[in-house]
Formats: C-alpha cells, structure tokens, sequence
C-alpha cells in the first residue's frame, strides 16, 4: 500500500554531451551559429572577389577581343598554350623565374627564423622590443620608397655605397642597379631589408608558446645553450616552419611584380623579364589578353602543383601537412 512517506521516482539526467560524439548538421549549425554568421563576410569575399573572376580565364582559351566580349571571341583551344611553351621566351621566363625562386628559398625564406632564433636569446626585453620595432619598420615602406633608396644608394654617381665599395676596391665604377648580373643580388637584399623583420613575428609567436618547463628539464639534465635549442627550441617550431614553407611553394613562381617593375630597366632586362612582368608586357602593354592570361594561368597551375607536392612530402616525412 503505497503512503506520502515513499520516496519521489528518480528522474533520468540527460547526459552532456561529449567530445567526440556525433551530432547532426542542423544541430551543429543551430549550436554555433554565431560563429558561422561570422563566417560569412570572409566567404562572400572570396566567392566575389577571388572565385568569381576566375570566370575570366576562359579567355586563355579563346582569341579574345573586347569589342566581342567573351561569347563572341573566337574559341582557339589551347593554342595560346602552345605558343608559350613552344616560343622563344619561355625558356628565358622559366629561368629567371627559377633562379630568382631558388634565391629567395635560400636567402629569404630561413633568414626571418634565424632573426627570431637569435631575438628569443635576448634575455633584456627593453633591446629586445627595441630590435622587434627597427626590423618592422621596413615592412610599411612601399616597394617605390625602397627602389628609390637603392636607387640614391647604389647609382654609379652619387651612390654612397657604389661609391664606398669603389674607393675600397678601386678601378672602373660599377653601376649596381644596371647591370644585369648584379639585378638578382638587389633584388634579394631588398627582399631580405624590408621583409624579414615582418616575417619574424610568426616564428616568435611560435617560440612563445614552447613550454619553459622543457627547457628547465633540458638545463637538469646538463643540456647547455646549443643542445636547448637543437633539442627543445627547434623541434617545437618545426611544425610552423614547416606550413610556412608549404605556404611559400606556392608562391614560388610568383616574384614581386611591383619590386622588379620599378628596378627593371632596358640594360637588365634579359635577367629582370619573369613571368609576372611579361604577363605586364604582353597583356596590357600590348593588348595580347588571351597570351597573357595563359601564362598567368601556367602560373597558377604550377603553385597549385606544388602546394599539393610539398603538402604530400611533408606527410611523406611524418610532419603535419596543411590538409
């Protein structure tokens, strides 16, 4: 006989939800909604801006003329692409395109991780910050401001360090800036002063995020200076340098357009002219629209390819690729 003094039936608690269990899509959606409606502005940009006129490129395969527009221009296939890779300047491109690469690979690419190396062994942090700043500031300079520095610096007659070198040195003056062998060497100097500064800044936000109690055990265990950071420091940003440099193989065949436009002149041109500057010539110089946008198509195809390679080799080596 059942009385008051029974106690209440005991209800069931609904379990919290955990980690790793599934959850249908309109839930999910429901769940972080705000996150997607902030996810919108950056996808309506790129849909606009960097998807949409990918449209255009079907002028590579047509001989486009802008009075016919794109549905009356005559469709040519891939002849456009077989003049490029059968013409005279293709080798020339190719070449100067992959020195200059294989220069910045070398030069540019490691020297913001060897600043940022050096700058996590400063233990002052008033010349730390002070060294941080000076780097950076040649990062907001325009690339005009920085041609136009080499320019006063380098002319072979009032250059001050054309100048000091050929009072050093001696013999015939040099002029640094029109000659054709010594255009890579500037352009790789300008790259490394206005570039490296800014590109410490990931790595140095990679260098503060490694645990300090790793190098306490490092120090316990008798490691000096060198084996800390041969064994803690650079194994922590590996994973960074490794993205960056993914994320820098795409870039490999695009030079600085803007940097090699304004130190290009009619004496070095025969190691100046790269893919971007002649995709410039060619296209709006001459009106060849349709050559030019197969060349810059090229172009990004090649990126592409080497994106996914690098990509694959890095998962090959048992690191952590972009995707």
């Amino acid at each position: 006989m059942a009385t008051d003094l029974a106690p209440p039936p005991v209800q069931a608690v609904p379990r919290k939800p955990r980690r790793g269990d599934k959850v249908s899509t309109g839930t999910a959606l429901l769940r972080y909604r705000w996150l997607y409606l902030m996810l919108l502005p950056g996808l309506a940009y790129f849909a606009i801006f960097k998807y949409l006129p990918m449209y255009g490129l079907t002028i590579a395969f047509q001989d486009f003329v802008p009075f016919l527009g794109y549905s009356g221009s005559e469709w040519v296939g891939l002849a456009h692409f077989e003049d490029l890779f059968t013409g005279p300047d293709f080798g020339r491109l190719l070449g100067n395109t992959l020195i200059l690469a294989l220069l910045m690979i070398v030069f540019a690419f490691p020297a913001p991780i060897i600043v940022a190396l050096m700058l996590n062994e400063l233990r002052f942090n008033v010349l730390k910050r002070s060294i941080q700043s000076l780097v950076y500031i040649p990062h907001f300079l325009s690339w005009t401001i920085v041609a136009s520095l080499t320019y006063l610096l380098f002319s072979v007659d009032f250059g001050v360090i054309a100048n000091w070198i050929h009072g050093f040195v001696g013999g015939t003056k040099v002029d640094y800036v029109a000659q054709a062998e010594w255009f890579r060497p500037i352009i790789v100097m300008q790259t490394l002063w206005k570039s490296t500064g800014w590109g410490t800044i990931i790595y140095l936000a990679a260098l503060a995020g490694v645990n300090p109690d790793m190098y306490e055990a490092a120090r316990m265990d008798g490691a000096g200076r060198w084996r800390q950071f041969w064994h803690v420091t650079l194994p922590a940003i590996r994973p960074t340098i490794v993205v960056m440099a993914i994320l820098t193989s795409g870039n490999l065949l695009d030079a600085s357009f803007e940097q090699l436009w304004l130190m290009t002149n009619s004496l070095n041109r025969s190691t100046a002219d790269v893919f971007d500057t002649f995709v410039y010539y060619v296209g709006i110089t001459q009106g060849g629209y349709s050559y030019a946008t197969a060349v810059g198509l090229f172009k990004g195809v090649a990126g592409a390819v080497l994106i996914f390679g690098c990509n694959w080799l890095a998962k090959r080596l048992g690191q952590r690729g972009l995707f």
